[in-house]
């Protein structure tokens, strides 16, 4: 069987794309050569519904076990597996998925201060022109009726970031040596040392990686303007129905729009003390929990002051 030794699991905007690049350059790892094939989050095929882009994204899953183990059969020998998917911590039944298939799997597991993770994933789909809200907290509120109408994972701005609840989970399905949990700041200021923390970890040789490429970084800055709203109404009807169209006549539509969307380069704006103050009673038990499942100190996060935070 061609499967994995370890997963980067979680978690969405916390710095999994830059970690599953840097890992592919090291010699005794072997990297799916598709990021998040997400093949642990159903038991067969994927849904059929959602939000905008929702069911193109879900075209894109790995579900036949077959074409997933093919992933990992160029391998070379003695080398450990992996991939990153970083909805395998959110999505609980995953982990009941994964205990079964590969029990002794190892998992690393990024976390990211859950407001500032939230914001980003918001910008995310902001920037792709898939989010209608121009502002941050209505769309985090628009979550519990968007669930409802089977919008994707990614969309679950609040849920994503209750890791006390998912770790619990986790603890229960995998002995805590299997686990390794590491901060999106420790992977960002000091990233030698992390990844040494992460290659220890899975058993290979440290020393080898000391930088984490730059991945997913972009500057476009989207205004809430007459234009814009036009060209976010097109990519979002693109969303709902592009995927019944072929891949290249789907990305020619869409590439003229994303560039006219982009046409605006800028910082992009982060989380607001008002905005963390309306969004931490959301988190506050959670991270009361995540400190007592873990034994680590995460009380930083409820700081309203960006500075005194370590995420």
């Amino acid at each position: 069987m061609s499967l994995p030794d370890f997963l980067i699991a979680g978690v969405p905007k916390a710095g999994t794309t830059a970690l599953h690049a840097a890992l592919t350059g090291h010699p005794d790892l072997y990297l799916s050569p598709v990021k998040e094939p997400k093949f642990f989050l159903s038991d067969g095929p994927p849904p059929t519904i959602g939000g905008p882009g929702d069911v193109q994204t879900y075209q894109e899953h790995i579900w036949r076990r077959p074409d997933y183990e093919k992933l990992f059969a160029a391998a070379p020998p003695k080398t450990l597996k992996g991939e990153a998917t970083p909805f395998y911590l959110y999505d609980l039944t995953a982990h009941d998925r994964i205990q079964a298939l590969i029990p002794d799997v190892k998992l690393v597991i990024l976390l990211r201060d859950p407001v500032d993770r939230a914001h980003s994933n918001w910008t995310h789909l902001w920037v792709a022109g898939l989010e209608e809200e121009a502002d941050f907290l209505a769309a985090c509120h628009a979550e519990e009726a968007r669930k409802a109408r089977h919008w994707a994972d990614f969309w679950h701005y609040i849920g994503l970031g209750l890791y006390g609840r998912q770790l619990q989970h986790l603890y229960q399905r995998f002995s805590r040596d299997q686990v390794l949990l590491l901060r999106y700041r420790d992977l960002k200021d000091n990233p030698a040392e992390t990844l040494d923390r992460v290659c220890s970890f899975l058993g290979v040789r440290t020393g080898i990686l000391t930088a984490i490429p730059r991945e997913n970084v972009n500057r476009h800055y989207v205004e809430d303007n007459g234009v814009n709203r036009v060209l976010r109404s097109l990519l979002r009807a693109g969303g709902d129905f592009g995927h019944r169209f072929p891949v290249p006549l789907r990305l020619a539509a869409r590439g003229p729009l994303l560039t006219l969307l982009h046409r605006t380069k800028g910082n992009r704006p982060v989380t607001t003390p008002e905005e963390r103050a309306a969004l931490l009673p959301y988190f506050a038990d959670d991270i009361a929990l995540l400190q007592d499942v873990t034994g680590e100190r995460y009380d930083d996060w409820l700081s309203l002051d960006r500075h005194a935070r370590v995420a």
